[in-house]
């Protein structure tokens, strides 16, 4: 296996080794040391006005929230749950965002509970919050800006600068101000503006954080807005293949620090909101190899999990990496530590379901692969266990195992306690 390609691994031939002989298939296994290293190295690289708050939604399992939290993260939430899981993990509600396109008001209530900044997407917000809160000061929110232009993303998925469920188009900007100024117990301090996903391009993400900029400059100068928090997202990238390059995260915090002292009106702070970049590296998925086959010239591996464990290839079409393991012997197929070579073959892996839908990616793996060899899907600590259809055929969900600095592993699940009363 060659050292580009293992790297896009959490865990190295000699741990996965022992992981897979120690813990029943099928599991999910995450490095909290390495999640932490992640947060400081991203930290270390920033200019001191930006902060860092961790995507809930890119995996929010209680032990990465509280090795976050204890690292003094702030928090993108998007609902009552996620809230909820940050403060039992000792997050707090001062550094704590809370956003959506549809909030119930359930979710704004526990927003308020907890103290978090909101993120306002229209002015039903402003009206419901507008009733709920109950404080002597007017409530600072933020508004999520749709860019008219300027913005741009490698994969559509977050939407770039077109149509969205998400947010005020910019071309009604002022008439949503207009409306959101006649309910004083609400007061716009803030903007966000998110406009990428996973980008490995530098220079892109800066190019839509100037755009963030320009519209907070408009909002500043045309109303008088003194903007305490900018919030420009997140989409820092990872590569889910070895020829992929990383993002330069050196490169994206001596721009952002350029892109402050461009904008010298603006003396709040500004907000970064990165969750794949700091989980998806930390986890991998593992589960064994039940038969393979043959079909009209495709090649298919079946594994005892599928779209109810790792639904996100099927979703987007990007599949994660893949490697071979076989019990006992170490890393398969290719060029592996453990000198095991043979052919890699391009493969479809398929899961248990009863649906022609339960594909979970492609991949080069072993020719050889055999019933009892375990298949580990790397990168696959962010978008993967808790976006699955995990209640799809009444399958039991994959182990969670948390590995710690000592390698222990403790196989504590995920946990999202109920909201707050």
């Amino acid at each position: 296996m060659a050292p580009s390609t293992i790297d896009l691994f959490a865990f190295g031939e000699d741990r996965l080794l022992e992981l897979t002989a120690q813990h029943p298939t099928p599991f999910f296994a995450y490095d909290l040391p390495a999640a932490r290293e992640r947060f400081r190295r991203l930290r270390a690289v920033l200019p001191a006005r930006v902060r860092l708050a961790y995507a809930v939604k890119s995996n929010p399992g209680l032990p990465l929230l509280e090795t976050f939290a204890a690292e003094g993260a702030w928090f993108d939430c998007a609902s009552a749950g996620e809230v909820s899981a940050v403060l039992a993990a000792g997050g707090t509600g001062s550094g704590m965002v809370f956003a959506g396109p549809a909030k119930s008001e359930r979710d704004l209530q526990a927003a308020l509970f907890a103290g978090a900044r909101v993120q306002v997407d229209g002015i039903e917000d402003v009206q419901r919050l507008h009733t709920l809160h109950a404080g002597p000061e007017p409530l600072r929110v933020s508004v999520r800006v749709n860019p008219a232009s300027g913005v741009s993303e490698a994969a559509a998925i977050i939407g770039g600068g077109g149509p969205s469920a998400f947010g005020v188009d910019e071309e009604v900007v002022d008439e949503f101000l207009a409306q959101a100024a006649a309910y004083d117990r609400v007061r716009v301090s803030g903007l966000q503006v998110f406009a990428a996903s996973n980008e490995l391009d530098a220079g892109r993400l800066l190019d839509n954080h100037r755009t963030a900029l320009r519209i907070g400059r408009r909002l500043h100068e045309t109303h008088g807005i003194e903007l305490d928090l900018v919030d420009v997202g997140g989409g820092l990238g990872v590569r889910y293949a070895a020829a992929q390059p990383s993002l330069d995260v050196r490169a994206l915090g001596a721009g952002l620090g350029r892109v402050l002292e461009e904008n010298e009106w603006f003396t709040g702070e500004l907000l970064l909101e990165p969750g794949r970049w700091l989980s998806a590296p930390t986890g991998v998925y593992c589960a064994r190899v039940v038969r393979t086959k043959v079909s009209r010239g495709e090649r298919f591996v079946m594994l005892e999990g599928g779209i109810n464990h790792l639904l996100r290839p099927l979703l987007t079409g990007q599949s994660f990496p893949t490697l071979a393991v076989r019990p006992g012997v170490g890393v398969i197929g290719g060029r592996s530590a453990s000198g095991v070579g043979g052919d890699l073959v391009p493969t479809t892996l398929a899961g248990p379901l009863c649906t022609s839908l339960d594909r979970v990616g492609t991949g080069d793996l072993p020719a050889d692969l055999r019933p009892g060899d375990v298949v580990v899907l790397g990168q696959a600590g962010a978008y993967a266990s808790t976006q699955a259809m995990t209640h799809f055929l009444s399958h039991q969900p994959p182990e969670q195992v948390w590995v710690d600095g000592a390698g222990a592993a403790t196989g504590r699940a995920v946990q999202l306690s109920g909201s707050p009363a």
